[in-house]
């Protein structure tokens, strides 16, 4: 049986009542965005091999397995959150489909290899460093949100080393950093594909972005249509609730 460390919770994955996973309040807790990430990300159903960077406690690793069979690694760099993901490959018996590295992604191809896999999908920290009178006093907080550990850059540069030409990078981050982004995908020849703006709700500016670029892909960039969060009654919109709620894709 799993031991819950500290102030950790056992919490249902959304509403997949076969899937648990381990939260932490001071720790880590997953956000919508990774959720839309996983469900915005292109993955192969059957096989192939798809890699989550600054994976914290695995989710979105967790997440991809509802959708595809194919084998999923995720990176780490943070020991406690690494050693969370850790257990709740195990907590979902998971063991023969996903693993788990504890490492930076700026070095990690040199031990997961250049260029192989199929799929790179990346939350990673949105806000630049600030001075450290500035920062979340929770370390663990800090460095999941700034740039404390990797930049923009490092994790573009990054996902472009270990994913096959022809293979896909999926970010998410925020839509004022859309600039940099694909100036930065196309510096590490990966060429944007598909975007995707998330609005917390109809006549408001958009929070979230979601990107997909090939690797040494032809340029051909699409729009897709706005993901609107709530409705005019604070609810999930029916779309939203489909992605948190929906079945899974490989059933």
């Amino acid at each position: 049986m799993t031991i819950l460390k500290d102030d950790e919770r056992l919490d249902y994955l959304l509403a997949d009542e076969n899937m648990r996973i381990i939260q932490s309040p001071t720790v880590f807790a997953f956000s919508l965005d990774a959720v839309l990430l996983a469900k915005f990300a292109y993955v192969p159903i059957k096989k192939g091999n798809i890699l989550d960077l600054c994976t914290g406690n695995g989710v979105i690793p967790l997440l991809l397995s509802r959708r595809s069979y194919a084998n999923i690694t995720g990176v780490e760099i943070q020991e406690r959150l690494y050693d969370m993901a850790i257990r709740n490959v195990q907590l979902n018996k998971l063991d023969n489909q996903l693993q788990m590295v504890h490492g930076d992604l700026k070095d990690v191809h040199k031990v997961l290899g250049p260029s192989h896999y199929d799929v790179v999908t990346c939350n990673p920290p949105y806000f630049p460093t600030p001075k450290k009178s500035e920062q979340n006093i929770n370390d663990h907080l800090a460095i999941a949100r700034h740039e404390i550990y990797c930049n923009l850059e490092d994790v573009v540069q990054s996902c472009s080393r270990l994913v096959r030409p022809g293979g896909k990078v999926a970010i998410v981050h925020r839509p004022s950093r859309l600039v940099d982004i694909i100036t930065l995908f196309r510096k590490y020849r990966v060429e944007p594909k598909r975007v995707q703006f998330v609005y917390p709700k109809r006549g408001k500016e958009a929070n979230t972005l979601l990107i997909e670029g090939i690797r040494d892909g032809k340029p051909d960039l699409k729009i897709l249509p706005p993901l609107y969060v709530y409705n005019e009654h604070n609810e999930y919109t029916e779309e939203v609730h489909d992605i948190l709620y929906g079945k899974t894709e490989k059933e």
